[in-house]
């Protein structure tokens, strides 16, 4: 007797970013930036560094340091940040809500970050905000490789990077505006949707299931 093929739709699997999505990470980054400027008597403006968030950190110490010191000023910042920057960081509004919404709903939900993998995951443990999956080290395009690898149909993010990221996997852009990218330039760069903060995404996401069936 042939198999019946199956009618049941894969289960959901979201993604999210992590700064500025997920967690403000700007107070604990702000004080990290100022060790890192005592530590080695460079000038950093932290104020200004903390209002581009989102691309890799050598994008970043790249304004501050010679191109040959930026692995080496990178891996002294990475080794302070547990100690300096995971208490002073807290939630976004609703990330712990929409995490949960999504596996409530019986999906998954994994965070695809730009962040260095360990202390993305020392961020969230902080919290307790407890996805399925997280994956550091990816930025903007980069990030389609792990939202292929384990499926995701939606990727959260407040960046017009991770619009990038979800477009090149074929993944559904669901942008919100709490980091340096506005309404209007995350629609341009191809969002699909676009919400004011995560306090919306469990209503949006209870709508949005039903049409999959």
């Amino acid at each position: 007797m042939a198999h019946m093929a199956s009618t049941t739709a894969p289960a959901l699997t979201v993604g999210f970013d992590l700064d500025m999505t997920l967690i403000d990470s700007r107070p604990g980054i702000h004080a990290c930036y100022l060790a890192l400027s005592e530590r080695t008597g460079t000038y950093i403006d932290a104020d200004l560094a903390i209002t581009r968030l989102g691309p890799p950190l050598a994008d970043e110490l790249v304004n501050w340091f010679p191109q040959e010191q930026i692995e080496v000023m990178a891996d002294l910042y990475r080794s302070m940040y547990p100690t300096i920057a995971i208490a002073a960081t807290p939630a976004m509004t609703g990330a712990r809500e929409a995490i949960d919404a999504v596996q409530a709903a019986g999906g998954r939900a994994i965070v695809v970050t730009a962040k260095y993998e360990p202390n993305a995951k020392l961020h969230l443990e902080h919290l307790g905000i407890h996805p399925d999956e997280v994956v550091g080290d990816l930025w903007a395009e980069q990030k389609a490789e792990a939202l292929r690898e384990h499926g995701a149909g939606v990727y959260v993010g407040d960046h017009i990077g991770d619009v990038r990221g979800a477009r090149k996997a074929d993944a559904l852009s669901v942008a919100v505006a709490t980091g340096p990218c506005s309404v209007e330039e995350l629609s341009t760069a191809g969002a699909d949707v676009v919400l004011g903060d995560l306090t919306e995404f469990p209503g949006w996401l209870a709508d949005y299931r039903p049409a999959r069936a």
